[in-house]
């Protein structure tokens, strides 16, 4: 006798249908927590971007003095209309901001291209290659103050300057003393190579952590397809770090506009040509302390951050993520 085995269709359990109640609880409590998980930094940029920016438009609607006894005198909108107008401060903020359009345009896109170039160097399984990223990223952990001391020393006028040296014994002597800080022609490439020089290893660190979230199944599959090594770049790791790309672009280009610390400092103790390499950051601070009058150099941090504000939005809105292309 032949017993014949029926075979069984397991049923698929229905999915248990969740009650709007509970799923509106469950949004609400994810919400909570978020909300609550983001309260420290809410806290920090209330408290150190929008409460001193906006103490930053009171003091801009004063006529205020740094260490003086008089009171503070109301005066509305005529601080900005004084930098606009009046024809030596609207040319010395239209020159700061020239001098500061100049150095993001050198330095968002040299910087961006050698960071994603050590990256993708750097990306590679060889001997030691800890210690040469730890090599490339050290300049960034040096405090700015320092990274201005040690390009000073290297760009000093004289012969002892390392560049000139170099250079002098490199044209077997007929290279003369060249003042790198103090021509108006090399004044700021000086300064966007120091800056480029410090600030490339962060960049490279974030494309590094791209480059290494892109699936290795992908380089296979292109390698199969006999794509040589410039088609896999173009066609496999710019696509799968584009975001990346993105968001380095727009950090690169806001901190390149507050550039300050290595201006002031080479100013005042370096011989750097100070008309070539005015900022606005530099001419705020200068009006500031130098001429003590806080209200007026508000103003022009205000007007400023406006600015920046409007070429951030509209950076990002040309270069945007994939996920908001779509």
């Amino acid at each position: 006798m032949s017993i014949t085995a029926r075979s069984r269709t397991v049923p698929t359990p229905a999915p248990v249908a969740v009650p709007e109640s509970t799923a509106r609880r469950r949004a609400g409590r994810d919400g909570l927590h978020g909300l609550l998980m983001s309260v420290p930094a809410l806290a920090g940029l209330i408290a150190f971007v929008a409460v001193p920016f906006g103490y930053a438009v009171v003091l801009s609607l004063y006529n205020a003095r740094l260490g003086s006894d008089r009171p503070p005198v109301f005066l509305g909108l005529e601080q900005y209309r004084r930098i606009f107008t009046d024809p030596d401060l609207s040319g010395q903020f239209l020159h700061a901001l020239l001098n500061n359009l100049t150095f993001a345009l050198a330095v968002v896109p040299l910087q961006t291209g050698l960071a994603l170039a050590l990256a993708v160097l750097l990306n590679r399984k060889l001997k030691a290659i800890g210690l040469f990223r730890s090599v490339f990223f050290l300049p960034v952990v040096f405090p700015m103050a320092l990274v201005a001391v040690i390009w000073r020393l290297i760009l000093a006028r004289s012969d002892q300057g390392m560049l000139n040296s170099l250079l002098h014994h490199l044209s077997l002597g007929h290279w003369g003393a060249f003042d790198w800080l103090g021509s108006s022609l090399t004044a700021m490439a000086s300064v966007v190579v120091l800056s480029i020089w410090q600030g490339v290893g962060f960049q490279m660190v974030i494309l590094l952590a791209g480059l290494q979230s892109i699936p290795g199944e992908l380089y296979e599959a292109a390698t199969l397809d006999r794509a040589s090594r410039w088609q896999q770049f173009r066609h496999v790791t710019l696509p799968g770090i584009r975001n990346t790309l993105v968001f380095v672009a727009l950090l690169t280009s806001v901190l390149s506009f507050r550039v300050f610390d290595q201006i002031y400092i080479l100013v005042r103790g370096g011989g750097l040509n100070e008309n070539a390499t005015r900022t606005v950051m530099y001419e705020a601070v200068s009006t500031a302390f130098d001429e003590n009058n806080i209200g007026r150099a508000s103003a022009v941090t205000v007007v400023f951050f406006l600015i920046v504000l409007a070429l951030t939005l509209v950076q990002r809105r040309l270069v945007r993520p994939e996920q908001e292309d779509s």
